[in-house]
């Protein structure tokens, strides 16, 4: 009979897609890049439990007791003074650019209140902004110090003894004090909708065009490879304004994240934001050959930029290799830069190296689009 079962016709078949696969090369690709990356990501680069925190000393009097605390602290792991003889305005500034986690303030008596028995007084001041960074480092604090100071003066006296047992450690938890988890989520929502949306919308622009087979058309019209890049991203980077408006009202009404810094500010680096992601968009377009293909550059770019930015992990845990990969992504500026102005009520200053950064990436992406562009269609 005509339609009875033939292994030789499914063989046929199973060949032909054989061969259709290892044409689509991008596919074939993502097939086993995105599982590599993954287990690479999961499995060396993520850690919920950040050590190695850089942390800022002020001690103008850094005397054996201070020196014998700061040493027992870096033996945690948690602790890492990168800045060990830092000025108070100094780790103010720091603190609030994002450059370190901790402010660790010795008083210029903490030594003569140990050797007098008095409780002598240390004060640790977290960047909170992320709940989930500071909670393991700080429950370190007290046991450690004092361990500290007991082993520096051998326990020569019960006075002594005793007032370092009522080692006074203060803790601020400095932009969060109450750990609201949606303070350092929602805000990042922000940088994370927008990248799902605009890159993925706009990395079809071009392709769609290309399919329908109506780039003829287009090419056919005297504009110039600049003028077709502004006319297929801007109405999504119009999109993008309206999507920022929404985000905002629902996290200051709904989910009550305080608005500490400049409108203004926060206005300009989003703008930056949004202009880097449509010309990825673009960029990527001029890549692939199919919306299908699109999207599927879209979901590889995906997946680093949410584990590696800092918005699902804290930053800091990761691997000195993971944090240089995700200073190569757009989203890992934002979340800086959106975090310090709405939560820390950041200036210019000390937002100016993420804003740079965004800048950069605009250059980049158009140049790169440009000129991928160009060889494409020539």
């Amino acid at each position: 009979m005509r339609w009875q079962f033939s292994v030789a016709r499914v063989w046929t078949l199973i060949v032909k897609e054989a061969i259709q696969m290892r044409r689509d090369r991008i596919t074939f690709a993502m097939m086993l890049g995105v599982p590599l990356m993954q287990l690479m990501l999961f499995g060396f680069a993520i850690n919920s439990d950040p050590k190695g925190l850089p942390a800022a000393l002020v001690a103008p009097t850094q005397d054996r007791f201070t020196r014998a605390m700061v040493s027992a602290l870096e033996l945690t792991g948690y602790y890492r003074f990168t800045y060990p003889d830092a000025s108070a305005s100094q780790a103010e500034f720091l603190l609030e650019r994002g450059d370190i986690s901790f402010i660790v303030t010795v008083p210029t008596d903490f030594g003569r209140r140990v050797e007098r028995g008095e409780a002598p007084q240390i004060l640790i001041e977290a960047d909170a902004t992320d709940p989930s960074v500071a909670s393991g480092a700080i429950s370190t604090l007290g046991t450690v110090a004092a361990d500290a100071l007991l082993r520096e003066t051998g326990g020569e006296s019960a006075a002594e003894d005793a007032a370092r047992s009522h080692l006074n450690v203060v803790v601020h938890r400095r932009y969060n004090p109450e750990g609201i988890t949606q303070y350092n989520i929602v805000p990042g929502l922000l940088g994370v909708i927008l990248q799902m949306t605009m890159v993925m919308m706009t990395s079809i622009a071009l392709t769609r065009e290309i399919e329908r087979g109506t780039m003829e058309n287009l090419l056919s019209m005297p504009v110039s490879p600049a003028e077709i890049m502004l006319g297929k991203v801007l109405p999504y980077f119009v999109l993008g304004a309206v999507q920022v408006a929404f985000v905002l009202v629902v996290a200051r009404l709904v989910f009550g994240v305080p608005f500490l810094g400049s409108l203004t500010l926060l206005l300009g680096g989003v703008f930056l934001f949004v202009l880097a992601l449509v010309i990825l968009g673009y960029l990527i377009s001029t890549v692939a050959k199919t919306q299908m293909q699109a999207m599927q550059l879209t979901f590889f770019y995906f997946l680093p930029s949410l584990l590696l930015s800092g918005f699902m992990f804290p930053y800091r845990g990761m691997p000195i290799w993971a944090q240089n990969l995700g200073e190569l992504l757009p989203l890992t500026h934002f979340l800086r830069m959106i975090r310090a102005v709405v939560l820390k009520g950041a200036d210019f200053a000390a937002v100016a190296q993420p804003m740079a950064a965004l800048g950069i990436f605009v250059i980049a992406f158009a140049a790169l689009a440009l000129s991928r562009f160009r060889r494409t269609l020539d």
